[in-house]
């Protein structure tokens, strides 16, 4: 955003040109510079440093100019190239610090206000290093952020020159808009002098097609009949029709046009001409649509500052209150937020700052306000990806960064809401035509997903170990607290499909009499693929799930996995614990039966101390199957040692291992409540 005057993005602007009457002993340089004519003090800097003429004050000053006329991610090399040489300035390290934040050296850039804050001497900005600090560290974690939102340049409207601060007119639905493409270059950044223009979209809802014009001939033929106007200027007489521009003037800048809700008032920024002055300070001004032509701007009473800007006004939806930004005196830094709301006499009341929670001692500029009454607004005072960066203030007063791809390490400022998801904003990011351009962005609509728990049921008879599918079997969806939530049947084939809620945790039983309950777990939490992962407008994910119904066979031994135990000892391990638990599970899901949990050792070791010890282990095991609320007639420890292994010349220590195994066995079943035998 290289459009200082209107834009006033540089903090400090206002105290570096006043006074700019060039003093004596200045050289041609600093006189340019004194008058803000950073363009043409650029390059005669810099034709200072080729000279080897103090090298590192004009190193410096080629980076002052830059980041007053808003370009400071340009700066960063002449900034560093000057405290490298040297150069004795309090403010060089902490301006040093915010041309690398603007280039996204946010790492680097938290280094260089943390220096600052140890060792600076400006008061004022030690303060501010501190908290630029916290903020270059923050913003390392927005980089990593990325929205539900796309953003598409308005083409038919940009230009190399700038285009920005766009709004739409209510009663003729033209977009209004400030751009730089026409007349005089401003001497300040080299660029033209901001005018308002207009365009009346073919399509408004893409914002596509139609022909820009400027706005004075827009407004100088409104093409409606005269209707009243809106109160607030009982004293606005009708411009003459002299033939001079009534809105866009020569030799100064208008931008940032506001209309209430009946679109006969209209609020803009103006700058004057600079002759008093030496520099374009920018007030707000007002015009009145009566007795069918607009009335020459006159300035807004009571709201404008003469000791400083006031620029970017916005009205809210009901056109009871005015938001803009100002500089003036008494505000937490920088620029600050301004409110002021229509009064009884049909004036604005005295402006509100709207406090620190919104204003930093960096700048917040160009507030927006979206049809809901949330507030937007440009700031480089927050945590953000670079310069400006876009921000809504959420109900609880949270300001919160909108986030790529909205916002860049460039400027993103100026927004304006056509909804409450959707609208336009100015950026000079990469890939643009030029300057500032004008992009329109909206939250795509989300891709849904929808979760499905999909397998098949199988039976395994427990003396042969063949399977085969099951048909009409239930299996019942269980949520986390246990309760059955719903129940589906297989299939011939023995396939079900059952949906499940997002975010959600399940259980996945089948049950057969005289076969091992099958279950398995289910989790949809955190399986919901990132939005740009997802190809269609509705998503279905399955999750495999396969429920095995194993035949019980009395006195069939059956190893339980990864039960291990320490050397010569018997305490249950947590990972023992976790596969213990499963049996626990087993004998919940299958009431009927009663087991007797092994113990095995290797041959290795006497037979006694082997016997001991498989005992303990396998009473070790017990005791925690029964401190989990299994009744202790259901289940018995046996410790057998070495007297029955898998392998009975086991050699190698796989072999061994697969010996030294816990096992259970049922030993009983007894027949299901209400039953006989």
């Amino acid at each position: 955003m290289r459009n200082l005057i209107v834009a006033c993005a540089a903090a400090g602007s206002v105290a570096v040109l006043s006074g700019c009457a060039a003093s004596g002993g200045l050289s041609k340089a600093d006189k340019r510079f004194q008058r803000g004519e950073y363009e043409t003090a650029i390059e005669l800097y810099k034709a200072d440093v080729a000279k080897g003429k103090e090298i590192a004050m004009a190193n410096y000053k080629i980076g002052e100019a830059y980041r007053l006329s808003n370009r400071v991610e340009q700066a960063e090399s002449y900034y560093k190239a000057a405290l490298d040489g040297g150069v004795k300035n309090a403010d060089a390290g902490f301006n040093y610090g915010l041309a690398l934040k603007a280039n996204g050296k946010f790492e680097e850039a938290a280094a260089q206000f943390q220096q600052y804050a140890t060792n600076g001497t400006n008061r004022t900005l030690v303060a501010r290093a501190e908290r630029e600090a916290q903020n270059a560290q923050a913003s390392t974690q927005l980089t990593a952020m990325r929205t539900n939102n796309e953003v598409t340049p308005l083409d038919q409207i940009n230009t190399p020159s700038a285009e920005f601060s766009a709004t739409i007119k209510p009663d003729t639905k033209e977009l209004i808009f400030a751009s730089g493409r026409d007349g005089k270059k401003y001497p300040g950044n080299g660029e033209g002098f901001n005018d308002l223009y207009a365009i009346k979209f073919d399509d408004a809802q893409k914002m596509t097609g139609g022909t820009v014009q400027s706005y004075e001939a827009v407004a100088m033929n409104p093409g409606a009949a005269a209707a009243p106007a809106t109160p607030g200027s009982p004293t606005a007489t009708p411009a003459k029709d002299s033939g001079k521009p009534l809105f866009n003037k020569a030799n100064t800048h208008e931008a940032s046009a506001t209309y209430s809700p009946d679109g006969k008032m209209m609020i803009f920024a103006r700058s004057n001409d600079g002759s008093k002055k030496g520099f374009l300070s920018v007030d707000l001004y007002a015009s009145y649509f009566r007795g069918g032509t607009w009335t020459e701007p006159e300035l807004v009473k009571g709201v404008n500052n003469s000791k400083a800007d006031d620029f970017s006004p916005v009205l809210s939806p009901d056109g009871q209150t005015l938001y803009f930004a100002s500089s003036r005196p008494g505000g937490q830094g920088g620029n600050d937020l301004y409110k002021a709301t229509m009064g009884a006499n049909n004036r604005f009341s005295a402006p509100e700052n709207l406090g620190d929670q919104i204003n930093t001692p960096g700048n917040e500029n160009f507030p927006a306000v979206a049809p809901d009454g949330t507030l937007y607004f440009s700031s480089d005072g927050h945590p953000g990806l670079g310069k400006l960066d876009l921000f809504r203030v959420e109900k609880n007063g949270k300001v919160t960064n909108l986030g790529a791809p909205i916002n860049s390490n460039g400027d993103d400022f100026a927004p304006y809401l056509t909804a409450n998801d959707m609208g336009v904003f100015a950026s000079n990011r990469a890939g643009g035509k030029g300057s500032d351009d004008l992009y329109m962005f909206r939250k795509k609509p989300l891709k849904l997903v929808t979760f499905y728990a999909e397998g098949k049921v199988v039976g395994v008879n427990g003396k042969t170990g063949t399977s085969a599918p099951l048909a009409n079997e239930t299996v019942d969806v269980l949520n986390s607290a246990g309760q059955k939530v719903q129940s589906v049947q297989t299939g011939a084939d023995g396939s079900f499909k059952v949906k499940l809620d997002s975010s959600a945790t399940y259980a996945l039983v089948a049950d057969r009499t005289g076969y091992f309950t099958a279950r398995q777990g289910v989790s949809t939490v955190g399986r919901t693929p990132a939005q740009d992962q997802l190809p269609n407008e509705m998503n279905d994910i399955s999750i495999p799930v396969n429920l095995t119904l194993t035949e019980i066979v009395k006195n069939k031994a059956i190893v339980v996995e990864n039960i291990f135990y320490d050397y010569n000892k018997w305490d249950i391990r947590p990972d023992a614990a976790a596969e213990l638990d499963k049996m626990v599970q087993t004998l919940v899901d299958n009431p009927e039966i009663s087991i007797e949990l092994s113990s095995h050792t290797d041959a290795r070791g006497k037979d006694a101390f082997n016997q001991t010890l498989s005992q303990k282990r396998a009473q070790s095991a017990v005791d925690y199957i029964i401190s989990k609320g299994i009744a202790k007639t259901r289940i018995t420890a046996k410790g057998y040692g070495e007297t029955k292994p898998v392998i009975k010349t086991a050699k190698t220590e796989e072999e061994h291992q697969k010996n030294r195994r816990t096992e259970f066995k049922v030993t009983k079943i007894n027949a299901p409540a209400g039953t006989t035998n």
